[in-house]
């Protein structure tokens, strides 16, 4: 890098990139085709089964495809990132997630459509982890709570608007169509990356670390198909039991390579520090918590309540739109500003915790209960979730976003998938049945029929209460090992 390069750079490290704003609005619309079709297929499965003749199992990987895909890259993209340029892998997440659309809205086999979602899930892994990494170069330090406050309602807006965009289409065009939208969009990404965003990377260039990226990528898809793989089969099947072992002695194997090379694309050492062990933990809490919990309330809505899969998305706005609100106009970065980042974040999941026991309290009374615990989620996810992710990039050296990036999103990932997987458990354990519509329909008189019905309330408000705890403890244990590392900065600062 020449020398009047680095001076650029450094001056914009400490006054932000002049045009960061417009390059923020370009990345987070990236960033939420990506989100979008984490939720948009789930309303096109009866199509796709009725003109596809998809089976279970096909629908299953049309879904998991890209999930596992994308969990399994977002360490190494976020490494490839940082090695070889941020700007080029945001490039290549956009052409990949456009080719990859355009091949599954033109599927016509569920084979095609596989394979077409496991190639949009390479691109979105590039954009996830990119998108987050450029935030973090274009803005200067000061800045950065509302950056990353901004990228965080992203991410609730697409989880909200999913089902919405996905409903709409399929009421007006056929299935396909879901997919087509995100190529206007992966364009005019395109175009606004290539004008608009400045180029960053690691100025070592470090050696790239190939044997690290396969045996991170082999070790995190075992572990999350491991958990996906757990409801439908058995927590001791042999399908199961073999991908976690596989999962588990892979990432021991991955840990250990990493602490013993010289340019690691996981510095282990990042682990010893307290404000990103307690960033971590509570990440993984927080998200085993509202994943778990937000996947049953939509069951909660639609088999308990009667709500349509619409109607149901329409239902579970409110908690995004919060997070949009407090999280657009500056109110959830500037109150974290004012309390510290352990207080916010423990303050943020104490609020989740308090709207989850609402859902599992007052829920069966109408949807009343429902919509106060949403609100008080929505509060508590634009403090929170901010607050750590800001915890756990302010953690890392600035060379290393990618990988920042990376970690934020596997974690994201891991607690999302264990929630539903755990809390579904508890759920199974207290409602015996293989499911509601199958009970429902087994059930002969009205009495039984209620009688099925209140078991399977009963068993959605355990569990939202066992996330409601994990949630909790995850904001206590988060902040405390935050406030512990304060202070430890702090006595160094005052010994030097």
């Amino acid at each position: 890098m020449s020398t009047t390069s680095q001076e650029q750079t450094s001056s914009q490290a400490a006054q932000g990139h002049p045009q960061r704003w417009l390059i923020l609005g370009v990345i987070c619309l990236a960033q939420l085709t990506v989100l979008l079709d984490n939720t948009v297929l789930n309303v096109a499965i009866p199509s796709l089964t009725r003109e596809l003749r998809a089976a279970t199992s096909d629908i299953q990987w049309m879904i998991n495809a890209y999930s596992l895909v994308q969990s399994g890259l977002l360490l190494t993209a976020g490494s490839a990132a940082d090695r070889y340029g941020r700007k080029k892998m945001l490039v290549a997440g956009l052409v990949l997630f456009g080719i990859g659309s355009l091949a599954a809205a033109l599927a016509d086999s569920t084979g095609q459509l596989i394979a077409a979602r496991a190639g949009m899930g390479v691109g979105g892994a590039l954009l996830l982890t990119t998108t987050l990494a450029v935030a973090m170069q274009i803005f200067a330090p000061a800045e950065h709570p509302k950056a990353i406050g901004i990228w965080s309602a992203v991410n609730a807006l697409g989880f909200a608007i999913g089902p919405l965009i996905g409903g709409f289409m399929l009421n007006h065009f056929w299935w396909g169509a879901i997919f087509l939208i995100n190529l206007p969009v992966a364009v005019l990404g395109l175009i606004a990356v290539l004008a608009l965003v400045p180029e960053s990377k690691n100025p070592r260039g470090d050696r790239p670390d190939l044997l690290g990226a396969l045996l991170s990528t082999i070790g995190m898809t075992s572990l999350v198909y491991a958990i996906i793989s757990g409801p439908a089969h058995g927590w001791t099947s042999t399908r199961v039991l073999v991908t976690a072992t596989v999962a588990v002695v892979v990432l021991a194997l991955f840990a250990f390579y990493e602490s013993r090379i010289p340019h690691p694309m996981l510095d282990m050492g990042f682990f010893r520090d307290r404000r990103f062990t307690g960033a971590v933990a509570g990440a993984v809490l927080i998200t085993f918590g509202m994943g778990g919990a937000l996947f049953l309330l939509t069951q909660h809505l639609q088999f308990v309540l009667g709500y349509g899969p619409l109607e149901a998305g329409l239902r579970t706005a409110p908690l995004a739109l919060s997070v949009v609100a407090l999280n657009f106009t500056g109110l959830a970065a500037r109150w974290t500003t004012r309390l510290g980042t352990p207080v916010a974040i423990g303050l943020g999941m104490v609020l989740m915790s308090g709207g989850l026991v609402s859902i599992a309290v007052l829920a069966s009374g109408g949807y009343g209960g429902t919509l106060l615990g949403l609100l008080l989620i929505g509060a508590g996810c634009a403090i929170a979730n901010p607050a750590m992710a800001h915890a756990i990039m302010s953690a890392i050296p600035p060379a290393k976003a990618g990988v920042g990036a990376g970690i934020n999103g596997t974690l994201a990932e891991f607690g999302n998938g264990l929630g539903v997987a755990v809390l579904g458990a508890v759920l199974n354990s207290r409602f015996a049945a293989v499911s509601l519509p199958v009970a429902l329909a087994a059930a002969g008189s009205a009495a039984e029929k209620k009688q099925v019905t209140d078991a399977f309330s009963a068993g959605l408000e355990t569990s939202q209460l066992v996330g409601a705890v994990a949630v909790l403890l995850g904001g206590l244990l988060a902040a405390a090992l935050l406030r512990r590392a304060e202070r430890a900065d702090s006595g160094m600062v005052v010994a030097h």
